[in-house]
């Protein structure tokens, strides 16, 4: 399994930005479908934003326009760029990689998780 590590989590002003970065180990973080997830207080985890292993991507309604989801397969890294941030985006983000052919909203599809990053939005 590949080892995840998130970073880039703080505390940003409604209308902000932030930039959160997962490094992976390993030498076949290129052959995995990558997703963001996120939790906040009380709900159940969510889909955020979903990499192919080609770079094709896809997003949950709440983040589309806002969000953009990269992989650098050189630097074994994903990124979640997050702007114009909504108090409502407030919860821990976790990263994932899923040995799946396509990319899936469904936590259950993802092996690998990292230990997930606070992400908080004041208003």
């Amino acid at each position: 399994q590949v080892q995840l590590v998130e970073s880039g989590g703080g505390l940003v002003q409604a209308g902000g930005s932030l930039r959160l970065s997962c490094a992976a180990s390993g030498p076949t973080f290129s052959s995995y479908v990558m997703g963001w997830f996120r939790q906040a207080p009380g709900k159940e985890r969510e889909f955020v934003a979903g990499i192919s292993r080609l770079g094709g991507n896809t997003y949950a309604e709440s983040v589309k326009g806002r969000f953009t989801i990269s992989r650098d397969n050189a630097k074994n890294t994903v990124y979640l760029q997050m702007n114009s941030l909504k108090p409502e985006d407030t919860a821990v983000y976790y990263c994932a990689a899923g040995g799946i052919s396509r990319i899936s909203s469904a936590a259950t599809d993802f092996g690998s998780w990292g230990q997930g990053t606070q992400v908080t939005v004041s208003s």
